[in-house]
């Protein structure tokens, strides 16, 4: 039987992949698959159980037993172990720690698996870092979604104040540079442009314009 379509949003931090996915999904009834939201899961039990971020044994056991999974009610919700997390995966520490558990081998190879398993039966849209080139490199639909440095990095400093959360425009614009630099440099599972996507710019657009343009570019390739 063949599977229903993936589609796989890739893009820089910052460049509205979460948004712009939600969106899509929901307008063409498909299921949301956020695989940068299943990091942080991860990151957020490490850091509850002290697990040393540099032991790559304990890393690679903790994510192979970690149960995540997706609800889709009248809020997108994330749960760690049965635990609502979707909150508590965006608190700062979380975020300044995922990096580090992005880069072991172990959790992504785990986290990779059960990304394909949530998506083998299609239906899905799922945004990250390398859904086109590593988790689904048959997907019938690739976007690489990307945006200026200044855009990504004004839209994340309103996020945050919108959050409580005090820093300042130049600071987001430097986390988002290093960011940038170390998600294309991994060794492996490295944010890449495949030649088969495509790249959508949404710099000067609003939420509105890029998720017609995002479901347009579905709709048209499927």
């Amino acid at each position: 039987m063949k599977r229903k379509p993936v589609i796989a949003i890739d893009g820089p931090a910052g460049s509205g992949k979460s948004t712009i996915a939600k969106l899509a999904a929901s307008s063409l009834g498909l299921h949301y698959i956020d695989t940068g939201a299943m990091y942080r899961a991860v990151t957020l039990k490490a850091l509850r159980e002290g697990t040393d971020r540099k032991n790559e044994a304990a890393l690679t056991g903790l994510a192979a037993r970690t149960v995540i999974r997706f609800e889709y009610g009248e809020r997108f919700t994330v749960l760690l172990d049965g635990e609502d997390v979707t909150e508590k995966i965006r608190l700062p520490e979380v975020s300044k720690a995922s990096s580090d558990i992005a880069d072991s081998r172990g959790v992504r190879e785990a986290l990779v698996k059960k990304q394909q398993e949530m998506g083998a039966a299609g239906g899905v849209i799922m945004d990250g870092r390398d859904i086109g080139s590593v988790v689904f490199p048959d997907a019938e639909v690739k976007i690489y979604l990307d945006a200026s440095v200044e855009e990504r990095a004004r839209r994340r400093f309103i996020e945050l104040a919108e959050k409580g959360i005090k820093t300042s425009l130049p600071q987001v614009k430097q986390d988002i540079e290093e960011r940038d630099s170390r998600d294309m440099n991994r060794p492996f599972g490295a944010l890449v442009k495949v030649k088969d996507s495509v790249a959508v710019d949404t710099t000067g657009l609003d939420i509105a314009q890029v998720a017609e343009r995002i479901t347009g570019i579905i709709k048209e390739k499927l």
